[in-house]
């Protein structure tokens, strides 16, 4: 099998085994969730990001072309940054949500910036050249851009009833 059709292989079944995964564990949980507490989940998630600056380290990823590796690095350290923020700022409802807002359309909009520069430099034909990294498009982007459809989907939403009245029982307690 030509190293294109094993890394197409290996996106296309990172998303189903995670969209299994979110839609039995994780999309029940977020939605029953206060929506500022769902929200600050998938930030810590986003936070986490910043790592990827990894692809222009020299010596860890193989030759990427520079067109993928650096708009990947910096919108994915754009995105953890600003998931970071979301996350400190839970105090400061407005700064919150306008960081939510941006974390997430930074976050897709890098995801699909990613998508559309791999197809553009056939990248899958050179997937080899991730090296250790090959698991970073495989294994975490699909949840990723699942999570970003999720909060702009919590976003969009009225909160529920169940939700509201979480939040009620939650309004004494301390944000940690």
């Amino acid at each position: 099998m030509s190293p294109e059709t094993l890394f197409n292989v290996h996106l296309v079944l990172g998303y189903v085994v995670w969209l299994l995964c979110f839609g039995v564990y994780i999309w029940p949980r977020l939605k029953a969730m206060d929506r500022i507490e769902a929200q600050r989940a998938i930030a810590t998630l986003h936070s986490f990001r910043f790592f990827g600056l990894v692809f222009i380290l020299p010596g860890v990823a193989g030759n990427l072309p520079t067109g993928f590796a650096d708009f990947a690095a910096y919108g994915d350290f754009a995105t953890g940054l600003l998931a970071i923020l979301a996350f400190l700022t839970v105090r400061i409802r407005p700064l919150f949500w306008l960081f939510v807002v941006a974390f997430n359309i930074v976050g897709a909009a890098d995801l699909i910036g990613d998508y559309y520069h791999a197809i553009q430099l056939d990248l899958p034909a050179h997937a080899g050249e991730f090296g250790a990294l090959y698991t970073i498009p495989i294994l975490y982007v699909p949840l990723l851009m699942i999570t970003h459809f999720a909060a702009f989907y919590l976003l969009a939403r009225r909160p529920s009833r169940q939700a509201a009245e979480v939040g009620l029982q939650n309004a004494g307690r301390p944000v940690v």
